[in-house]
């Protein structure tokens, strides 16, 4: 009982806490993230047990030449956008990007292991020995950590590519094998290092041996599961058509860069088709757009408590809002105020 009743009162204190926040004119904008209970033109957060909606606006704040949507109304204290958070130890309590990209990760096996008609790990019975899942993951960010570490839980055998070499100790840790590509030239070597946790475009020279090294466990995988995206850019192609049809019969693509390509359609897959389930050459492709959003209640859960930790650095002890530039999360944050925009 008195667990319970600790409970509700951490769920009424974070409640009473964002509706001193809304009260006001603030917004929290959310411009590449999809939280769990969000219906479309509306951004939800979950606080404790309670929803608060607020005006969403049609379209998103984007990065390299695509600018504020026309007509957006800017707020006057300020309008924050959360994927924006620095990498940072300080922020990983408020990091909502990582908190659902770990969700997706692992909602993207079990949605595999639905559509994959065989078992995922090695069975061996009186009517002989069923072979373990071949899985391949493209992209180790949380996502795709999240997502060996719940196949090798299933039981699978696993691969996974990506293009920083600082991730081979992550992969190997959690059970699975690292697809080697070498780095040929001071320029890969320095594009593989990344910037703030986050990977940047590699030369198209390694793109091409990686593409020839991920073709051949492609063609051997029952599962591929892509989670590559690069901040500000369309998410990069790493299956093509011809990856597809080398695939067996019955294998399955889950791509979490679903709407994500240069066409607003693609993913890390070619074929990929946002928001459909679709069956090309035999291959069964997943093309949902927000995994999270299938594990709701967690989404939100955890999406509530980022918002929070974030609300703590912009509210003082006596409710007043206050945006402290000085703050490295707080400017990494803000996206307009005063009515004009502060980061394009």
């Amino acid at each position: 009982m008195r667990r319970a009743a600790s409970v509700r009162c951490r769920r009424l204190h974070v409640a009473q806490q964002a509706e001193k926040f809304t009260r006001g004119t603030r917004r929290f904008l959310s411009t590449g993230l999809d939280t769990g209970l969000a219906n479309e033109g509306t951004q939800v957060l979950a606080i404790g047990s309670r929803m608060l909606e607020q005006e969403f606006f049609e379209g998103r704040i984007a990065f390299g030449n695509q600018a504020i949507t026309p007509g957006f109304e800017l707020m006057q204290d300020g309008d924050f956008a959360m994927e924006l958070l620095p990498r940072t130890t300080r922020a990983q309590p408020m990091d909502a990007l990582s908190s659902q990209a770990s969700i997706a990760g692992y909602k993207a096996v079990m949605v595999a292991a639905d559509k994959y008609q065989r078992f995922f790990p090695m069975l061996m019975t009186a009517a002989g020995t069923v072979k373990a899942a071949r899985v391949v993951i493209l992209g180790v960010g949380v996502a795709g950590l999240q997502a060996i570490a719940t196949a090798k839980r299933l039981g699978a055998v696993i691969e996974a590519s990506d293009v920083r070499p600082s991730v081979k100790e992550q992969i190997e840790s959690l059970g699975g094998k690292f697809i080697e590509v070498s780095y040929d030239t001071p320029e890969e070597k320095e594009a593989a290092v990344g910037v703030g946790g986050y990977a940047r475009p590699m030369p198209q020279s390694w793109l091409d041996r990686q593409k020839t090294e991920v073709a051949k466990r492609v063609a051997l995988a029952d599962v591929v599961i892509s989670t590559a995206l690069i901040p500000g850019r369309a998410a990069p192609v790493l299956v093509t058509e011809d990856m597809v049809k080398s695939m067996k019969p019955g294998s399955v693509i889950v791509d979490i860069a679903a709407g994500k390509a240069a066409d607003g359609v693609g993913g890390n897959c070619v074929l990929t088709e946002a928001g459909k389930t679709v069956v090309k050459h035999g291959v069964t492709l997943v093309g949902e757009t927000n995994l999270a959003a299938l594990v709701a209640a967690d989404a939100s859960a955890l999406y509530a408590r980022n918002v929070l930790d974030f609300l703590k650095l912009v509210l003082t002890k006596d409710g007043q809002f206050k945006v402290d530039l000085e703050d490295d999360i707080v400017a990494a944050c803000l996206m307009t105020q005063d009515g004009a925009v502060k980061r394009k």
